[in-house]
């Protein structure tokens, strides 16, 4: 047992001393300096678990709230006023010139800054506060960038139990689309199952409730659902033979003929091991007619299932991820936009992956970390397509990234890594992948 460690017992046992019930009959109406003492305590309890699992998993649980990730949660850690926080992204990309096949592939290698992220809250009192991400994309508007709200709500907080939430807001599904931010995952591009199935990052107009007991916590959303066809005042693009990404809203001028609910539930079985799983249901016909029957409009139900588990502690970093979706009217879907063929939305989506990283510097009297890391993915997005059109074998695949991430410390983090991409097109394309994000 370390020094360190051993002030820590001391410290508890200290304190416990003076909060013994001798103490209490010194002074029996004294409860503002026992409740003081008992949030040391648990402060103190937090170090020592963190001494023996390891600081991945207390830098996490110490940090991020609600569903939120570090930085885009600081407002919720600040007594009153203004907070600040962001991260960004570069990203260099080196594709191999032959597809799988051995045929070019001619795509050209890339570098591009990502995302330059500005979190700003505000904290009104002990119940409301404000939270928002603004985020600048592609280095410029001038060229293939963009600058977007990815949300902004306000929260009243009953209790940490219970809360209530408005605004643009992250559907709570998978590990991505909430918590995106460069030290938070291994790898340095996302999941394709979470940005075709789970279309991360994913925001959309809304309202619900979160909170958290023991352990447990949730998030219940109603909010604005996809536009499945496009084109409608939000200019969303609709769905794709690639998956729902295009259906998105993004809370610009969403049409809001059919609405959504989305729910999440976690559990922190012990420390450092998270099980949970998330939902989404809704229409994403959006008021758009019916080819095949005048005066009808498209339904279009979409759900949307997923199921995930993450351990971090002792030095691993490993989660889990397996996702579906179905979407009904698919027939109608395509003929509304004009696909045929193999260009059809899939009625049916599958994707899984697994992510695993250990810190070969665990137990190391150092702020660095190196993580290797390896992850396996299948994707297809058109699992299943309606009579009278074929799927593409191209969206059937298969990923395997082999990776290392260096972290001096634990707000930087350089990765790289190779990715072997294959299809059942036999046109998948390797690609080496050399990434750099900070966080504040």
């Amino acid at each position: 047992m370390t020094s360190r460690c051993i002030r820590l017992v001391l410290a508890v046992l200290a304190m416990a001393l003076t909060a013994s019930p001798a103490a209490a009959q010194e002074q029996p109406t004294d409860s503002a300096r026992i409740a003081e003492l008992e949030r040391q305590v648990a402060a103190i309890t937090e170090q020592l678990e963190e001494l023996l699992l390891g600081r991945e998993v207390v830098a996490q649980a110490d940090t991020a709230m609600f569903g939120l990730g570090p930085g885009a949660s600081k407002v919720y850690r600040v007594r009153q006023g203004v907070s600040i926080a962001g991260y960004g992204e570069m990203l260099y990309e080196r594709f191999a010139s032959e597809r799988e096949d051995g045929t070019p592939s001619g795509i050209r290698d890339q570098l591009d800054y990502l995302r330059a992220i500005l979190y700003v809250g505000y904290k009104f009192n002990d119940r409301f506060l404000f939270n928002s991400e603004l985020e600048f994309e592609h280095g410029s508007t001038d060229q293939a960038g963009s600058v977007s709200v990815e949300f902004a709500y306000l929260d009243y907080l009953l209790s940490p139990a219970f809360g209530v939430r408005a605004g643009m807001l992250l559907p709570p599904m998978g590990f991505i689309n909430e918590l995106h931010e460069p030290v938070v995952f291994l790898g340095t591009e996302r999941p394709e199952t979470e940005s075709r199935i789970i279309p991360s990052t994913w925001r959309e107009n809304g309202i619900g409730v979160f909170g958290g007991v023991a352990g447990l916590s949730y998030r219940a959303y109603l909010i604005n659902g996809f536009d499945g066809v496009g084109g409608g005042s939000s200019k969303a693009g609709g769905f794709s033979a690639s998956g729902l990404r295009g259906g998105r809203q993004k809370g610009s001028k969403a049409v809001a003929e059919d609405f959504a609910a989305v729910a999440r539930v976690d559990y922190e079985a012990v420390l450092g091991l998270t099980v949970g799983g998330s939902a989404y249901v809704g229409k994403a016909g959006q008021g758009n007619s019916s080819p095949s029957a005048p005066g009808q409009t498209i339904g279009a139900r979409t759900v949307i299932a997923e199921g995930h588990v993450q351990f971090r502690a002792y030095g691993f970093d490993v989660r889990g991820l397996a996702a579906v979706a179905t979407v009904d009217d698919v027939a109608e879907l395509n003929a509304a936009k004009g696909l045929a063929g193999s260009g059809s939305i899939g009625e049916r989506l599958v994707g899984w992956y697994v992510d695993a990283g250990y810190d070969i510097l665990h137990g190391v009297d150092t702020s660095h970390r190196l993580t290797p890391y390896l992850r396996y993915e299948q994707i297809d997005t058109q699992d299943k397509v309606p009579a009278g059109f074929t799927a593409d074998p191209a969206n059937d695949q298969d990923i395997v990234t082999i990776g290392i991430s260096w972290r001096p410390i634990t707000n930087i983090a350089v990765k790289a890594d190779y990715q072997i991409r294959r299809n059942a097109a036999d046109t998948g394309v390797d690609q080496v992948n050399v990434y750099i994000g900070y966080l504040f």
